[in-house]
């Protein structure tokens, strides 16, 4: 994998790269070898960025965090000259938006070079990453492991996180409503933090569900994620660094380890026993209110509610257009009744204080991200039944911190080398900093960075 970010950027301040570079070898991957990864790309906003940049710096003006740094966005966020259209047909014909979606706007205010709009799950509705309108990309951090049988990328940030893999950006800007930032990070060897959903604006956006999305981004590094988490949030994270025997962490039994796939399982055990070998306070633990979320959701899903909401006359009109899987999803909101939803957010609200009050003793919680590894596309191409299967799988962990109203980041399981498997640090709302700084630490004691 290339190097990170930051090491990136420090580079460029030295005068060891430009900016121009940077984004033209960027441009060459997204319309070569990463071509499938994006919808569209924005040549020349990108160009015009680098040139900014390297003549900021040339100058000796001040630059952005992010100056010249090619940087993708999900096709969910509105980009100003460019039309949104999430991965469907039914927007194809949308106009270009008059001004960038909030996120956007802080990144390219950081001096982003903004490359693309991303593949995605149309409106995304799933955490696969598959899409019949778009050639779903194969996971390009498998394709050396299994060559004759490509791999699902994980969605709905699909496009978002192989545009990092290979190097065709520095950092995705994406969404996560139920682990769509944290599915594909840990299905590709990345970093995606999930922050708490109210720190990031989604003006601009289309939603999924306004009450569990959040914008965030998927980075090659932890200090990546803290960078383009102060960006995104227009915040400073506090850096208050520990030594492993400073941290308390939680290890759920309950639900998160169910079912792990045996490699999944051997390397999740592996980093939790390297992580009490280096002095890290890990403590098993059950959490009896994780196995209540099925009853709770059985007769009212977000997504399911709040999509049908915002659709429901496009889908009237065009639903021959959507994605036929996306479309199930959708309608499945049709007849929630209203009733049934504001007791979900009664329902929520209880659940995630007694939650809180039996994790309160911990700094945070590991789990794995997914409890698989990346299957065949070909397994769910055309198996309508395989693919919601295997969807709700992957969704199953990370979604979790989004009806808590949570913070979480998923990291690599060493080794790099092998079958990419995601660890998630995780805690309740408000607590980034901590979620951010034990990944700093998580990151050094697992990869020696």
């Amino acid at each position: 994998m290339p190097e990170d970010l930051i090491t990136a950027r420090a580079q460029w301040q030295a005068g060891q790269r430009h900016a121009v570079d940077m984004v033209e070898s960027a441009l060459a991957l997204a319309q070569g070898s990463a071509r499938e990864a994006f919808i569209r790309l924005f040549e020349a906003q990108a160009r015009a960025a680098a040139c900014a940049a390297d003549q900021a710096r040339a100058a000796g003006a001040p630059t952005g965090p992010l100056a010249g740094v090619p940087v993708s966005i999900k096709d969910l966020f509105d980009v100003a000259g460019h039309p949104t259209t999430a991965g469907s047909r039914v927007l194809a014909e949308r106009a270009p938006a008059a001004r960038d979606a909030a996120a956007v706007a802080r990144l390219r205010r950081a001096g982003a070079a903004l490359i693309g709009h991303t593949h995605m799950t149309e409106f995304a509705y799933s955490g696969v990453g598959w899409n019949p309108h778009h050639p779903t990309p194969a996971n390009p951090a498998t394709a050396a492991l299994d060559p004759a049988n490509p791999r699902i990328p994980g969605g709905s940030s699909s496009g978002a996180a192989i545009s990092v893999a290979v190097g065709a950006a520095w950092a995705a800007l994406g969404s996560d409503t139920g682990g769509s930032i944290r599915i594909p990070a840990a299905l590709q060897g990345l970093v995606g933090f999930k922050c708490t959903a109210r720190l990031v604006p989604l003006e601009g956006c289309i939603p999924l569900s306004p009450t569990l999305d959040t914008a965030c981004a998927i980075t090659r590094s932890v200090r990546d994620a803290v960078l383009l988490h102060e960006v995104l949030a227009d915040r400073t994270v506090s850096m208050r660094p520990r030594p492993p025997r400073g941290w308390r962490l939680g290890l759920p039994r309950t639900l998160m380890l169910d079912e792990l796939e045996p490699l999944v399982e051997r390397r999740f055990e592996a980093a939790v026993s390297q992580l009490r070998a280096a002095g890290y306070q890990i403590e098993d633990f059950d959490l009896p209110e994780l196995s209540e979320l099925p009853a709770l959701q059985a007769h009212c899903n977000f997504p399911a509610a709040e999509s049908w909401a915002w659709h429901r006359s496009l889908i009237e009109r065009h639903e021959t257009s959507y994605d036929p899987r996306v479309a199930r999803r959708i309608r499945s909101g049709q007849h929630i009744l209203a009733a049934d939803y504001l007791a979900l957010q009664r329902a929520r609200a209880d659940w995630i204080e007694r939650v809180q009050a039996r994790i309160a003793g911990f700094d945070a919680l590991l789990s794995p991200t997914v409890p698989c590894v990346a299957p065949p596309i070909a397994q769910i191409a055309a198996d309508d039944e395989a693919f919601f299967r295997l969807n709700a799988r992957l969704l199953r962990n990370p979604s979790v911190v989004n009806f808590l109203d949570g913070c979480a980041l998923s990291m690599p399981c060493p080794p790099a080398e092998d079958w990419p498997v995601g660890l998630m640090l995780w805690a309740g709302a408000g607590q980034d900093d901590i979620v951010l700084n034990l990944g700093l630490s998580v990151e050094a004691a697992l990869h020696g960075r």
